[in-house]
């Protein structure tokens, strides 16, 4: 993985033997694995000649990566130019991924006192009644996109917005879209009437 790290960050690895970074959206120090245990065990730090660059050498605890893969680059860019609907599917799951990283990085912030109007987002996680009542609202809108036949990109639109509520709800309720595509991916050899029925069970 790749984070910022400045002389405080660099100081706090170096004394409790954990990867610690700078955040410079929001200008505190952050230890990888604070908040998913996935800690990074410093073994070393190396300087580059130039010493304009460090490298923690460590073991992880967990996953590395919050998509749950070992690294953080795990996406070959010749594979990519190679196999469109590979490139496809890999620029799906990234927007993902980042707007997953992005909800879990306000969450963490929400209890610190904010200067200024909150952002929706903020409002969300701290107000559950709303949340939920802003997904009903646009799960209605997602289907009357259907029932009065409107524009593709009106749809679109709106499952974009179902998206997003969706997985605010989610964050609060600390679930990972990958468990979210291991429930979908078990269920591809399964029919939809199975499936209810082993629900009820």
């Amino acid at each position: 993985m790749q984070g910022f790290a400045n002389r405080d960050a660099l100081s706090t690895t170096i004394t409790s033997r954990k990867a610690t970074f700078f955040s410079r959206s929001r200008s505190a120090l952050w230890t990888k694995g604070e908040t998913s245990n996935n800690f990074i065990n410093v073994l070393d730090v190396y300087l580059d000649c130039d010493r304009d660059s460090i490298i923690y050498l460590g073991t992880p605890d967990g996953p590395t990566c919050h998509t749950g893969a070992e690294t953080c680059y795990y996406t070959s860019v010749f594979d990519q130019l190679n196999n469109d609907e590979a490139a496809g599917n890999t620029l799906a799951l990234t927007t993902l991924y980042s707007l997953e990283s992005i909800i879990s990085k306000l969450k963490e912030e929400s209890s610190a006192p904010q200067e200024g109007k909150p952002s929706w987002t903020r409002r969300l996680l701290t107000d559950d009644a709303l949340l939920c009542s802003k997904i009903r609202e646009e799960a209605d809108e997602l289907c009357r996109t259907l029932e009065d036949t409107e524009d593709a990109s009106r749809t679109a639109s709106e499952m974009a917005d179902v998206l997003y509520h969706s997985m605010v709800l989610m964050s609060k309720r600390d679930v990972k879209f990958e468990d979210v595509l291991e429930v979908l991916r078990k269920r591809f050899s399964q029919s939809g009437i199975e499936e209810k029925q082993n629900r009820t069970k």
